[in-house]
């Protein structure tokens, strides 16, 4: 189904259609491709990176219209330590992102959900997916307050960073989400790495603590992780704990790949009323 191609060098989104989109008063580069029901793709530190491009390519061939936001760092360079690291520390002093305990979710999240609603009238469907990750991966979850969001994907989510046992969301948000999962009769996927340093077992206990049986939560072996991730993960991340790109071993049986297809065909099930099959396109 899909080809394991090394991702060395920057990616130019050429295959993307790269739109100013303004929302409440901000405007921001939302690179959009594909066809089908929207699902949201969110980046981690430190921004578009090629293996985030291949992941959101990945979700375009699984029969959906990406919409990949650009929100921190330069869209498509390869994550680089030092540069990296800028982008990280930026975004921690930034007005838009809380990064630490204590705050609540992150003020971007309303301009996502507003994302998430334009999605939905431009690709029809039962509703819209969003995947976050590290950095952005509790925003998938604070999506949730918009009816248009049916189907959220939390990677590895690592905010706040200074308390691993603690959750972005406050207790009302968090409420009000399970009070919306139950009433829909909806589920979050979640995953992580075993010994990722940055989401660590006492988040996930956190998330199945506010939100019951509508949190379902994967691990995954830390021997599942690529060995030779991009230099700000192997540099400054220093432990397994991108599932979906940077770690992703991209081979047939892989776990990280089975998890891949899971989030494939968890968003197939909510998204359409009857799942199609993958499109049959070689990734690059």
């Amino acid at each position: 189904m899909h080809t394991s191609q090394p991702v060395p060098q920057d990616d130019d989104l050429a295959d993307f259609h790269a739109r100013a989109v303004a929302l409440d008063g901000v405007t921001r580069r939302v690179f959009v491709s594909g066809s089908g029901p929207a699902v949201v793709v969110l980046a981690e530190m430190p921004g578009i990176s090629p293996h985030v491009a291949r992941f959101a390519r990945w979700v375009r061939h699984g029969g959906f219209t990406v919409y990949l936001p650009s929100l921190f760092g330069t869209d498509g360079a390869v994550p680089q330590a030092e540069a990296g690291l800028a982008v990280l520390r930026r975004a921690c002093i930034s007005a838009e992102f809380h990064a630490l305990a204590g705050k609540g979710a992150s003020p971007v999240t309303a301009w996502l959900r507003a994302l998430a609603r334009l999605a939905m009238q431009e690709c029809g469907g039962p509703g819209v997916g969003a995947v976050g990750m590290c950095f952005t991966g509790n925003f998938a979850l604070s999506m949730m307050l918009e009816p248009a969001m049916l189907a959220p994907v939390l990677a590895q989510p690592s905010l706040p960073l200074d308390d691993p046992a603690a959750l972005e969301s406050d207790a009302a948000e968090l409420a009000a989400i399970r009070a919306r999962l139950e009433r829909d009769e909806l589920t979050v996927l979640a995953y992580r790495f075993e010994g990722d340093r940055h989401c660590r077992a006492e988040r996930f206990a956190a998330y199945r603590a506010a939100l019951g049986e509508r949190f379902v939560g994967r691990v995954l072996p830390d021997s599942a992780a690529n060995p030779d991730p991009p230099p700000f993960f192997r540099d400054v991340v220093a432990s397994p704990h991108s599932v979906f790109t940077a770690h992703l071993v991209d081979a047939a049986g892989e776990p990280t790949v089975q998890a891949r297809d899971e989030v494939l065909a968890f968003l197939r099930r909510r998204l359409y009323a009857t799942p199609p099959l993958f499109a049959a396109e070689t990734v690059l």
